[in-house]
């Protein structure tokens, strides 16, 4: 790994360091972190990084893919706040499948205020496992969240009351699937639950807290011994759940709804909400398959979003960004 960060385009070597440090602030299945760096002096090229892949919950690489659009969203917002234009190209190069984007910093142009508003959201952005608070949403928030996400090319399905139940059976159902499952239950070990930082993976800290536990957060972060308590227990009543779509299923769109997925959380985040994922339902082929029925057949379900007013939870821990 070289650690020599140098100047890119139009961006000096401490931007380059500054942009790429808001990149890796992006959220990623298990803490993860699944992506590298490639700098020149023309280009950031973003890289899937399959060492930090979890092939067993997510086999194809959706959440991977997911969490790097993720990464790109970010890279694009901090280098437009230096007064710089990121042109951006995904997947430039048929024969290198690892190859995601490349940004070139190519040119002066000035941010907008919302650039500069969601590229200071980034480091306050947070994934909230705990109870939020039983405040709705206002159906202004609501359309900016959804706008957000059509500003990218996706879309937002905010579920409604009949639809909520729906997508808590089959969170259920695929939650109890993945247990059963020894690979599986290995591998979550493995990445989340721990004491020490070790720049990735989930700490227990950033897991819901032993007691309450609730149906819509059912993975729990500690060693597997926490406590159970009656479902629902100090948990928002009506939480506002939406599920973020595409309309294609190919990794460039998935790329590009990881963008989106990344937009809608700093948008939430600038707005003064709480964010969490409910990954199970798009984890397992068959929910997933179902959930696409739920909010309609005509998009790819690729994350599910619980949206609210939550507490104050700790950052997870980062890697330095990862760069050859």
């Amino acid at each position: 790994m070289n650690t020599t960060i140098m100047p890119v385009g139009h961006l000096t070597a401490d931007q380059v360091r500054q942009v790429l440090l808001a990149a890796v602030a992006a959220p990623s299945l298990h803490n993860s972190q699944p992506w590298r760096f490639h700098c020149t002096a023309a280009v950031i090229e973003l890289q899937a990084d399959r060492s930090h892949a979890v092939p067993v919950a997510d086999p194809e690489h959706r959440e991977l893919t997911l969490a790097c659009g993720a990464a790109l969203l970010n890279l694009r917002l901090a280098i437009r706040t230096t007064g710089v234009y990121p042109d951006v190209r995904m997947f430039p190069d048929h024969g290198n499948p690892d190859l995601l984007a490349t940004v070139r910093p190519s040119g002066r142009r000035p941010a907008t205020p919302i650039d500069r508003a969601l590229a200071a959201a980034i480091p306050q952005r947070r994934t909230n496992r705990r109870p939020f608070l039983p405040l709705p949403v206002s159906a202004a928030l609501q359309a900016e969240l959804r706008q957000a996400a059509e500003a990218e090319r996706s879309w937002l399905a905010i579920l409604d009351r009949t639809q909520r139940p729906k997508l808590r059976a089959l969170l259920r159902r695929a939650h109890d699937r993945q247990l059963a499952d020894a690979d599986f239950v290995a591998e979550w070990r493995r990445w989340t639950g721990h004491d020490r930082d070790n720049g990735d993976r989930v700490p227990a800290r950033n897991g819901p807290l032993p007691e309450p536990r609730d149906e819509w957060v059912l993975r729990e972060f500690s060693d597997g011994t926490a406590a159970t308590e009656a479902a629902g227990k100090g948990f928002e009543p009506e939480p506002l759940i939406c599920v973020l779509g595409s309309f294609q299923d190919s990794r460039q769109a998935q790329l590009q709804a990881g963008v989106a997925m990344q937009r809608v959380l700093l948008t939430a985040t600038a707005a003064g909400l709480a964010t969490s994922f409910l990954s199970q339902a798009v984890e397992v082929p068959a929910t997933r398959k179902e959930l696409r029925t739920l909010i309609g057949g005509g998009l790819w379900p690729q994350t599910v979003l619980r949206i609210g007013y939550g507490p104050p939870v700790p950052i997870t821990p980062r890697r330095s960004p990862k760069t050859s």
